[in-house]
């Protein structure tokens, strides 16, 4: 489990890295709505795990991914110049999908109530209305 000092440092990084991001960060697959959800680093706090969510299709995800990638030597000069902390983490950037999933879950169970409420509506009708002869 993470000592304080490594969920501040987490944070600190997070924030950071987000400004950076979106003013600082010229790449052009670097475009579009970016946001650094986490960041985890190691005990040591000499590797940091990145995650980005990116509101884009599947392509533009992974352009982004590859510009981030590509700007990580500049993102850590730039952390360097910015935080007083003595080691400043080399950076790997990975996908934060948790987004997608909970969309994708709040859809399914919208479906399942929809459902839910046709069955409860059929059940009604089959209630309220007289027998034939």
């Amino acid at each position: 489990m993470p000592g304080r000092r490594n969920v501040r440092v987490a944070e600190l990084l997070r924030e950071e890295l987000s400004m950076l991001v979106q003013r600082q960060v010229k790449d052009p697959r670097v475009g579009g709505l970016v946001t650094i959800t986490q960041v985890e680093p190691s005990l040591d706090l000499r590797h940091a795990r990145v995650f980005v969510s990116v509101l884009a299709s599947q392509e533009e995800r992974q352009a982004v991914l590859v510009g981030l990638r590509a700007a990580s030597g500049f993102l850590q000069h730039e952390l360097r110049q910015r935080l007083d902390l003595k080691r400043i983490p080399s950076l790997s950037f990975y996908p934060d999908e948790s987004l997608e999933r909970g969309a994708h879950l709040l859809e399914v169970m919208r479906r399942l109530e929809g459902e839910r409420e046709d069955d409860a509506g059929d059940h009604e009708d089959a209630r309220t209305d007289p027998p034939s002869p």
